[in-house]
């Protein structure tokens, strides 16, 4: 195969032109740990308008691809080599999978004549991620560069979003490609008929404990805005799924938010949610969180508003609108008729609960950082469009509890359960939305896992802030341990390092902070070190949630 090199009047490379279409297709950043196997691609976007971010672990560039994804309805986009880069990346693919996230994977991968040889970092392609993708395919035709990556790009975004997974063989990417850019395929924005909007509404009619549940992915400008308007009108609670709880305004004048449904939900909002007779599930469906591992709810009748199929709904399937959440949003009506007055006295009591739920209650820890304390001063310091990012451990119960969200596109957080995904998300919504606050809040064993990619964070300007929760140990697994296990711990204590130490290392602003007292004013030289920064924040091991 001959080598190609690019220039304005002669041939270009398949590589090359798979970097156009990505500039056509709207991508600003590409997220790379870099390899031998796409060389030609990384040469491609040395004059490209997208910029290259390179990260220090394959699993922070997909999760930052994730974040990007998530926060602006364009596929994020990852890079990464054969073999062991693409087995790091995994975690992101998954994560996307099961959050119903857009995000576009490039690997690339052994030459065409040493596939089948168990060629050094060979691994099957399909056999790994097929299971775990909306498409896998490999470039065969150098030809067919741009329509593969315009395919990519529409599959990934379309319906219920995901990843696609694109394999690029290191001989092949440079060869001589058709120079022609594939015009992007106009998204799909169905609304629903107006035969679903008036079964809808009738069921709702005639319902008289219904409950709405928002959450996924495509909650765009005034999305959220008018689903509170529409439910708060007509008397309609609406419950966030786990980690989706942006979706929707919390402090919307309509007053319809109520809480927030998933691991270790509050009582009420259990409540709530048991005792409803028509459950409508808006931009994903019922499923395993939020209906206590398929075993709540599932008799109750349920609509489902969401695009594409609704994977993994569990229980009665009354109707599925396959609709696009803004596009359906933009067609709800005005209200007929004022609600019953049984039905606004349910709301009123539901959002005056979710009200005194949120108000913070000091722990009086021993020692260390009253979190909870700490959480109202965070919450007095945060605009309403700052973007929070976490990833899981029992620290995240804080955020979710005591944090309002009143802008769309202000959460990044892994509904799989991923750990490690705060920091890279972060960095991120930093790139994305250098204007905003971005916090991101990590556990000690969540913040190790990717906390390198503060060196990404300093490299490209990018300034977050990551506030780190030090009890010692793996949280939420010693506290399954002691339910089912007592006294008997294993496997789940932790020995940290200063972490404010290492932030400084890496050029952050760091501080650490053993008092309660001492938050709020580390807090405030975090905030204005114009950089990124890390609080590490001592805790005490026996207040491992509010």
């Amino acid at each position: 195969m001959n080598d190609i090199r690019t220039d304005q009047t002669g041939p270009v490379s398949a590589g090359h032109m798979i970097v156009r279409q990505l500039e056509h297709e709207g991508v600003e950043r590409a997220y790379t740990v870099p390899g031998e196997s796409f060389l030609d691609v990384l040469d491609g976007l040395h004059d490209s308008s997208i910029e290259t971010i390179v990260a220090r672990h394959e699993g922070g560039a997909g999760f930052m691809a994730l974040a990007e994804g998530r926060l602006t309805g364009i596929p994020g986009v990852a890079m990464v080599t054969r073999g062991p880069g693409a087995a790091n990346a995994f975690i992101a693919v998954h994560t996307a999978w099961q959050d119903a996230s857009p995000m576009l994977l490039l690997v690339g991968l052994v030459p065409i004549p040493d596939r089948g040889r168990e060629a050094f970092q060979e691994f099957d392609l399909r056999g790994w991620f097929g299971p775990t993708a909306k498409w896998v395919t490999k470039l065969d035709d150098p030809a067919a560069a741009t329509r593969v990556i315009s395919e990519g790009m529409r599959i990934a975004a379309s319906g219920r979003p995901g990843p696609v997974v694109i394999g690029l063989p290191e001989d092949l990417i440079r060869e001589a490609s058709d120079p022609d850019i594939v015009p992007p395929t106009p998204p799909r924005h169905a609304s629903g008929s107006q035969r679903e909007m008036d079964e809808l509404h009738e069921r709702l009619s005639r319902a008289e404990r219904p409950l709405v549940v928002v959450g996924g992915d495509g909650w765009h400008g005034e999305t959220g805005a008018r689903v509170a308007a529409w439910a708060g009108s007509r008397g309609l609670p609406i419950a966030a799924h786990w980690r989706s709880h942006d979706a929707v305004p919390h402090d919307h004048e309509a007053g319809a938010f109520v809480g927030i449904l998933g691991h270790n939900h509050a009582d009420y909002i259990a409540d709530l949610f048991d005792e409803s007779d028509l459950h409508v599930f808006v931009g994903l469906p019922r499923g395993d969180v939020v209906s206590g591992g398929f075993s709540v709810g599932l008799d109750v009748p349920a609509i489902v508003v969401a695009p594409g199929e609704p994977v993994g709904h569990a229980g009665r399937l009354d109707r599925h609108i396959p609709a696009d959440i803004a596009a359906w949003a933009a067609t709800l009506p005005e209200p007929s008729s004022p609600p019953s007055r049984g039905r606004l006295d349910r709301l009123e009591d539901a959002r005056a609960t979710f009200e005194r739920y949120r108000q913070i209650e000091p722990l009086h820890p021993a020692t260390g950082v009253d979190v909870s304390v700490a959480m109202g001063v965070l919450r007095e310091r945060l605009e309403d469009d700052a973007i929070i990012t976490f990833g899981a451990g029992n620290y995240m119960q804080w955020p979710i509890r005591y944090l309002s969200h009143n802008a769309p596109g202000t959460l990044v957080a892994p509904r799989n359960g991923a750990m490690g995904v705060g920091v890279p998300a972060s960095v991120a919504a930093s790139l994305v939305h250098p204007g905003r606050q971005v916090v991101s809040l990590a556990g000690d064993g969540c913040f190790m896992m990717n906390c390198q990619e503060l060196n990404t964070a300093v490299t490209y300007g990018a300034k977050p802030l990551t506030i780190v929760f030090d009890n010692g140990m793996f949280g939420t697994i010693r506290e399954h341990q002691e339910h089912w296990y007592p006294g008997r711990r294993s496997g789940t204590t932790l020995e940290n390092p200063d972490f404010a130490a290492m932030a400084r290392s890496f050029g952050c602003f760091g501080e650490r902070v053993e008092r309660t007292e001492d938050f709020a004013p580390a807090l405030e030289r975090a905030l204005a070190s114009d950089r990124a920064a890390v609080l590490h924040l001592l805790q005490d091991p026996e207040h491992l949630s509010p």
